[in-house]
């Protein structure tokens, strides 16, 4: 039967042959359009594992989605003072995740200067309890400097930067705090031995074993440690002076070999 013949015809089987026609047309536009026509738009199939962009600047990141087809955009910024400023901190989609080409990735970069944020009230609180709160904080826990007190590890006072801070005060996050607590005790009495002579770094792991910690430190006017290991020329409370355990200890500090005015003016004399 011919194809006009069908086309003309009025009967069922007529008609039926006009429908599949219709249907194997649009069937055959279908597969030209979804399988050929559309994947060559889209790039179907054509997928790019994601680099791994932390710890780059944006110049070096821009080029290195470039060498892999795809696209940068800074979605927000946070703060680590692990990484180095403007550098790329997360991603989204991560690294090695399979994206298709002309991707957009999102990434965090690293703020220059870190956030502030109120210094939490951790006085008069067990140390876990102070530990905990400091970390929820993202605030770094320093020295413990042990003081005597009748309840041990509760603590005292909370110093930043070897001075008291108020609860509110806003300090830079990531900060060191360190924590005056107390040892179990009442009051004992230590005999001071003589930092005189030691290089600074010695006299301080001195006074750590001894359970005193570190008070001022003073240079003489005109004279220079840069660049020189400092050694303590003096202290106070003097060596063999009674203090308490947590007691802090002055230093005064200049290079080897130097010696007070007074001293030297002494030793002319005689």
């Amino acid at each position: 039967m011919k194809l006009r013949t069908i086309l003309k015809g009025n009967s069922v089987g007529s008609l039926l042959a006009l429908w599949g026609i219709m249907f194997g047309v649009l069937g055959f536009v279908a597969i030209v359009y979804f399988y050929i026509y559309l994947p060559n738009v889209t790039n179907h199939g054509e997928t790019i594992k994601v680099p791994d962009l932390s710890g780059l600047n944006m110049e070096e990141a821009e080029k290195r989605v470039h060498d892999f087809k795809l696209r940068i955009a800074v979605n927000d910024s946070s703060y680590s003072n692990e990484a180095k400023p403007l550098t790329i901190l997360k991603q989204f989609p991560a690294a090695n995740e399979t994206v298709k080409a002309d991707r957009t990735i999102y990434v965090s970069i690293n703020r220059t200067t870190p956030p502030s944020l109120p210094m939490p009230d951790i006085a008069d609180k067990s140390l876990i309890n102070a530990e905990v709160v400091l970390k929820s904080s993202e605030l770094k826990r320093g020295r413990l400097l042990y003081e005597p007190y009748p309840f041990r590890d509760l603590v005292k006072d909370v110093l930043y930067n070897g001075k008291p801070i108020l609860p509110g005060t806003r300090i830079p996050k990531g900060s060191v705090i360190d924590l005056v607590v107390g040892d179990g005790g009442g009051a004992a009495d230590f005999v001071v031995g003589s930092l005189v002579g030691d290089n600074l770094k010695t006299a301080m792991l001195k006074l750590e074993g001894w359970n005193l910690h570190l008070g001022k430190v003073e240079i003489p006017d005109g004279v220079d440690t840069t660049g020189v290991v400092p050694f303590v020329f003096k202290q106070f409370p003097l060596p063999g002076d009674s203090v308490r355990i947590g007691y802090p200890i002055d230093l005064w500090i200049a290079p080897k070999g130097y010696k007070e005015p007074e001293a030297e003016d002494e030793e002319t004399n005689n």
